[in-house]
């Protein structure tokens, strides 16, 4: 079998859960790519992504939510172990990243995130002062800038201590969007003038668009209760503005749902 030609994917979610589940996603990878810089800039990029992660967190019961879905795909999965055609070694290893990621989760008491943030002064006035344009400058917050200029052993351990009950947070969701990006088969469709209209089968909750890398265009993806609309746009110039693409374009979809 042939390997798939390189795409870049686009995706747009179907429901707020998810919305929420793509936006956490983004910033734990930002999170992760920011902790590795130990200049103070990067310090500063990497405390300003975890106080949006904990904001993030604190609304709503995302670890209930978070719990149900992931007990429900164990409880579907492992009806799947008397299939003949089910690989038994790849399901196990799935069903005990569940049981990992569910675990992990348990332990926490359930508002964990809103109370690093209600109950921690310094955290608190940094994230008051960043929703201001340079408000986190050195005369603004002396102690922020005190901190920064700590050993870097000291400033990785209180990092570490603050982000440690989101560590169950990160692994849960990265295993949610892994199962649900993988339950579906992309299927090759043609856009029409740049246009495609897809009326849904069944209730799905995150639509992904594959396009071959290289291409110059994006899909502009719109969706509603009973259809979604795929339009694909060209920019050959970042400061101009975008335009439809008009020719027939094809590209490969991804309907998923768990």
């Amino acid at each position: 079998m042939s390997e798939p030609a390189p795409a870049v994917v686009f995706e747009q979610p179907l429901n707020e859960r998810v919305r929420t589940l793509l936006r956490l996603e983004f910033l734990f990878e930002q999170y992760q790519h920011h902790r590795l810089d130990r200049t103070p800039w990067g310090v500063r990029a990497t405390l300003r992504t975890l106080l949006d992660i904990l904001t993030v967190v604190s609304r709503g019961d995302l670890k209930t939510e978070l719990l149900k879905e992931l007990s429900a795909q164990h409880v579907a999965l492992t009806r799947l172990q008397q299939r003949p055609e089910v690989n038994p070694e790849r399901l196990q290893t799935v069903l005990g990243e569940i049981n990992g990621a569910v675990n992990a989760m348990q332990v926490l008491t359930a508002h964990t995130p809103a109370t690093v943030l209600r109950d921690n002064e310094f955290l608190i006035s940094l994230l008051h002062r960043s929703t201001i344009p340079g408000g986190a400058s050195v005369f603004d917050l002396p102690g922020f800038h005190h901190w920064l200029s700590q050993p870097h052993d000291r400033i990785r351990r209180d990092l570490g201590a603050w982000f440690a009950d989101l560590a169950p947070f990160e692994r849960a969701i990265k295993l949610f969007l892994h199962l649900l990006r993988n339950s579906a088969e992309p299927a090759q469709e043609l856009a029409r003038g740049g246009m495609f209209v897809y009326t849904p089968h069944a209730d799905y909750e995150l639509v992904r668009v594959h396009v071959p890398d290289g291409a110059d265009l994006y899909p502009e993806i719109s969706a509603g209760r009973h259809r979604f609309t795929v339009r694909f746009m060209t920019q050959h110039d970042v400061n101009t503005r975008s335009t439809q693409v008009t020719t027939d374009v094809p590209f490969q979809l991804q309907c998923c749902s768990l």
